[in-house]
């Protein structure tokens, strides 16, 4: 979680909290987050999926492609896997023109996502609410 959000866990009610989020950006947009699963044992592994980043207002309009597993799923290849398909059903299902993605400096492994997602630097900024430097993704669809 040191790249997310404020880098604390999250209890049981404020996770509950999160999770009802998710579900209100869905009911208002028609897109979100999906479950990542290990096909083999069924595992939830994380997520990846499409939010509105509000918490950069500077890119905004903007939907972002982003993803989180838990640390025994690391360097798997699990998120470029499933980012790709999110990408891909994007291309096919959504009338999205494009994408971005926000990259803490210093989660390298989170960048290497999104260049093989053929995504570019776009700009480099400050999260307004972590002081945090980001560099910003973004490819076409």
């Amino acid at each position: 979680m040191r790249y997310i959000h404020d880098g604390r866990t999250l209890d049981r009610a404020a996770t509950a909290e999160r999770l009802a989020t998710y579900q209100r950006h869905w009911d208002e947009h028609g897109f979100g987050l999906y479950a990542v699963e290990i096909r083999e044992t069924g595992e939830l592994a994380g997520f990846t999926g499409l939010a509105v980043p509000t918490f950069l207002p500077e890119i905004m309009p903007a939907v972002e492609i982003g993803w989180r597993l838990g640390r025994a799923y690391w360097g798997r290849g699990l998120a470029t896997e499933a980012a790709q398909a999110v990408v891909t059903h994007t291309r096919a299902e959504l009338d999205l023109r494009r994408l971005v993605s926000i990259h803490v400096v210093g989660n390298e492994a989170s960048a290497r996502v999104m260049v093989k997602l053929g995504m570019s630097l776009e700009r480099e900024t400050v999260q307004p609410d972590t002081g945090r430097q980001v560099r910003v993704y973004a490819v076409d669809l």
